[in-house]
């Protein structure tokens, strides 16, 4: 056990840690802190829930308060990245709370919120500036801030930050900074992509690794309950109902919808609760966050955007409502708990049968360790029914043509592996010649020589047509215009006299109106003067 007045640290902030009742570092800052004083990069892997955050802001603090700012406004001299909102904001606390008696100012920019204020923050001038990769670029982008005089930067949780899409903010953020500076690298994991992106920012790092993430704290009791996923919302009502030591507890859900709903459900049952994950609004978020440590809220329930970013004392219980796909984020959440030296309770609801089974056997492979099996609640629907002991993994999925029981094998053999049995013969009768019967005369009666009936009498006659005559009994007969009686209108010629208006025929039929409109057309013809005599008449003089 290492003492923090063992480390050599400024008074301001021996006195601080002794206000906030720190006496003993953790086995990270033990070992990260005097090598980070000596201004090495640093390369810290530990899961959550380590005391990461002193272990790089305390020497940040011994740093700058030995030597005061002289360095223009909006150029801080210390960065540190974040992946999420909550676990920026924390930042910013414990770095108010640990150099409360030095005169350094900080800030925390992230999105969520107007950036009027982060702005002014950096207009005044700051020592430490604590941001979101995605605010930060923005500001950068608009001129209200400038890293060319970072001396220290710290990442936290950069596998996070990575699995979040970060990279590419992170290589513009980069290309920025400047080559000589001090890099203090936080990880939970060590993937490949995160190991590359560290050989990338430090220089000749010191590795300190702690609590490896394959490790759950041993006072953490574990337990799995497996219930149809239609009633886990049941079970988990009256899993907080009947235990009244759940006053702080943190349920976690796959999606951000899933929040919503299983909070709204906790709600309609008379329990306090209150949904985080990523599109709520930065106010709403904090308000959640601020209600739950004030335990006004008594359930949280929340996504993996919160498995890494909540920093919560005497949270009691962690309920698994969907099992992670990811073995290490059942690590990470219920690291929620058993915080401090307190003890903690995680439980899991899982299904029989399905994927979560088989993300509840990739978790106890990489703990190392089987989960014991719950009771599930009395109250809830079929509780005599619940399963006591661990009911077996679903058969994998073979290849084609591969395997026991695959494809490749005879339908009879796979009665055996728990597949498809063969259907017996008889079961779905074969076609016949006859399964589809054919249709008789009398279905659909077929057309004879004459497919279109005749008419009768009384319909159009048949028979050649006369010109002129119809019979009778159809449209009235239409008289014959004699030929040569109108005679031809020369051209250009327009008569002079008025055209008396043809008289209205009587609307007794088509034949007659139109033989009634020729009479008429020829007595105004008859009216009109000849074309020889109005071109035998003298033109008048103007």
């Amino acid at each position: 056990m290492t003492a923090f007045d063992t480390l050599s640290l400024r008074p301001e902030i021996q006195a601080a840690l002794a206000q906030l009742g720190h006496h003993t570092a953790t086995p990270i800052q033990a070992r990260a802190i005097p090598h980070a004083l000596e201004g090495r990069d640093i390369l810290g892997i530990a899961q959550t829930g380590t005391g990461k955050t002193a272990a790089f802001t305390l020497p940040i603090l011994q740093r700058l308060g030995a030597a005061p700012s002289a360095l223009p406004l909006r150029m801080p001299r210390a960065l540190i990245l974040t992946p999420t909102r909550e676990l920026a904001v924390q930042i910013g606390e414990s770095i108010t709370n640990y150099g409360v008696g030095l005169k350094l100012s900080h800030t925390v920019i992230l999105g969520g919120v107007g950036q009027g204020s982060q702005v002014k923050a950096l207009a005044n001038g700051i020592d430490i500036l604590v941001a979101t990769p995605g605010r930060l670029l923005d500001l950068m982008t608009q001129g209200h801030v400038r890293l060319d005089k970072v001396e220290v930067l710290v990442l936290d949780e950069a596998d996070r930050m990575l699995d979040m899409g970060f990279i590419h903010s992170l290589r513009k953020i980069m290309a920025k900074l400047p080559a000589n500076r001090q890099t203090l690298f936080f990880s939970a994991t060590m993937p490949a992509d995160v190991s590359e992106l560290a050989n990338k920012m430090l220089r000749d790092p010191l590795r300190v690794e702690v609590t490896p993430v394959s490790t759950t704290a041993e006072r953490i009791t574990q337990q799995v309950i497996f219930v149809p996923a239609a009633e886990k919302r049941h079970v988990l009502v009256d899993l907080i109902r009947g235990d009244a030591g759940m006053q702080r507890s943190i349920v976690f859900t796959r999606t951000k919808h899933g929040a919503n709903r299983v909070s709204a459900q906790l709600e309609q049952a008379g329990i306090e609760a209150a949904a985080i994950h990523g599109n709520k609004s930065q106010n709403a978020r904090q308000k959640a966050l601020d209600g739950f440590r004030a335990g006004t809220v008594r359930v949280l329930v929340a996504t993996d955007i919160a498995a890494r970013g909540i920093d919560v004392d005497g949270v009691t219980h962690v309920v698994n409502f969907e099992l992670p796909n990811e073995p290490e984020t059942y690590v990470h959440r219920i690291g929620r708990t058993a915080r401090a030296g307190a003890s903690g309770v995680a439980v899991s609801l899982c299904t029989a049968d399905g994927d979560e089974r088989v993300y509840l056997r990739d978790i106890e492979k990489l703990i190392r360790k089987s989960i014991p099996v719950g009771e599930r609640p009395e109250a809830t629907p079929q509780a005599a029914a619940a399963p006591m002991s661990r009911p077996p993994l679903p058969a994998r999925q073979p290849r084609n043509g591969g395997g026991n029981g695959g494809r490749g094998q005879p339908r009879g053999q796979r009665g055996a592996e728990g597949q498809a049995e063969a259907r017996p013969q008889g079961q779905r009768p074969a076609r016949n010649d006859g399964q589809r019967p054919a249709r008789n005369d009398g279905q659909r009666p077929a057309r004879n020589d004459g497919q279109r009936p005749t008419r009768t009498e009384g319909n159009r006659p048949q028979g050649p047509r006369l010109e002129g005559v119809r019979p009778e009994g159809g449209r009235p007969q239409q008289q014959a215009r004699p030929q040569g009686q109108r005679p031809a209108q020369p051209q250009g010629q327009r008569p002079n006299a008025p055209r008396p208006a043809a008289p209205r025929p009587a609307q007794d039929g088509r034949g007659t109106q139109f033989s009634s409109f020729v009479a008429a057309l020829n007595a105004n013809e008859d009216q009109q003067p000849s074309a020889r005599e109005d071109r035998n008449r003298p033109r008048r003089r103007r």
